[in-house]
């Protein structure tokens, strides 16, 4: 049961401190002294870690449970809320405020607000394991190019040269961020670009040919796996957006009246529109009733507060015996581009549209998402339809 005033009040000192709970791991500390002080317990990496959130009654049960709320926010989105409120703390001194990694921090919570909390913790891993223990507690000001270099070069010597041009980006970013501060003049960053070791881009793997989707397409429909997931298999090729636009859809964001799933896409900042078809509509009927408690149209197996295993899908492919070499997740996409091209006609610019690939007009301006709605929303069912001509052999 959540705390009352009463309790807490009533609450007398021990011989050892205690802990008297109020809900989602909050919980106070009667210490020997008769203070009590507010803590919030959490985990990051399958480590048990205490957030102090301050004395009552100076800090209210309300307020608790907001500053609660504001933790796991952060938590959500990749962010260690003890390292974020250090790294608060540290701002408040102009020297320490002007570190890399401070300002690092400063903008990772300000972009974290749009990015899903994978790509959010993805891009702290990155930063924390390459950047940090080298420049970190460097003024920004004072970073040269080949001290960016050096540390650039140690994630290409571990054969990681995809990482290096990631991370690359990610500093690139934080001098933007340190320039509009007034905390750096220029971007160092773009110093260094063609220094690295080009990335050998590989494609990945995807089914494309018309009578191995049909068996594929079977193969869904006869998966035996818990709803969420097989409708999370099912829904994929309707809709071929990005692995983890598909987990991370809310029920929000869909509207059963208009037909359309409206959403941001993570990775570009930029909304969305994927018209729904009959078949994706009733895929995402039949999953409502189970679901439709938590945020998530595909909620993680274990809480409903978070979004399903970005493994789930690709787990499930496995169980399924369709290897790695042959399908991914991102492969729906390379396979709705080639056959919508190839076997139905449509023209690049429309399917480029759908799959949101970043594009601009011949005026330089980026295309309105409801840019060309109508003909898209009869490409998804006319594509839909097709797989389903494809799964009844129709057309294999």
């Amino acid at each position: 049961m959540p705390l009352t005033n009463i309790e807490i009040k009533n609450a007398k000192p021990r011989t050892k401190p205690y802990k008297l709970w109020d809900g989602g791991s909050l919980y106070i500390e009667v210490m020997t002294t008769g203070s009590k002080l507010w803590r919030w317990k959490y985990r990051v990496n399958k480590s048990e870690n205490r957030f102090s959130i301050g004395p009552y009654p100076e800090i209210s049960i309300k307020q608790a449970r907001e500053a609660r709320d504001g933790a796991r926010a952060l938590l959500r989105n990749g962010i260690d809320p003890n390292a974020h409120k250090k790294a608060k703390k540290a701002t408040q001194s102009k020297t320490a405020g002007d570190t890399f990694e401070v300002l690092a921090l400063e903008w990772h919570t300000g972009r974290s607000r749009i990015w899903s909390s994978i790509h959010s913790k993805n891009v702290m891993d990155r930063l924390t394991r390459n950047v940090f223990p080298y420049v970190g507690r460097t003024s920004i000001a004072e970073i040269t190019v080949p001290e960016l270099l050096r540390l650039l070069r140690r994630i290409e010597e571990r054969g990681a040269n995809e990482t290096a041009h990631r991370v690359l980006g990610n500093i690139s970013e934080v001098y933007r961020y340190a320039i509009a501060s007034g905390k750096a003049e220029r971007n160092i960053a773009l110093d260094i670009k063609g220094a690295l070791q080009p990335v050998v881009k590989t494609h990945l793997p995807a089914i494309t040919e018309p009578k191995r989707v049909g068996e594929l397409l079977r193969m869904i429909d006869g998966y035996s796996g818990t709803l969420p997931v097989q409708c999370a298999l099912k829904l994929a090729p309707l809709v071929f957006v990005r692995p983890a636009e598909l987990r991370n859809a809310r029920w929000a964001e869909v509207d059963f009246e208009s037909r359309e799933w409206r959403y941001v896409i993570t990775k570009t900042a930029t909304p969305h529109i994927v018209p729904l078809c009959n078949q994706a509509i009733d895929i995402l009927q039949t999953l409502k009733p189970l679901t439709g408690r938590s945020e998530f149209v595909f909620p993680n197996a274990r809480s409903l507060l978070r979004p399903m295993s970005n493994n789930a899908v690709l787990a499930a492919m496995r169980r399924m015996e369709i290897s790695k070499d042959e399908m991914c997740g991102h492969g729906f996409r390379a396979m709705a581009k080639t056959i919508l091209i190839e076997e139905l006609g449509y023209s690049e610019a429309l399917t480029g549209l759908q799959l949101a690939h970043r594009r601009k007009d011949p005026l330089g301006n980026a295309y309105n998402r409801t840019t060309f709605i109508r003909e898209r929303t009869e490409m998804m069912q006319e594509w839909a339809n097709y797989l389903d001509g494809l799964k009844l052999n129709e057309r294999s």
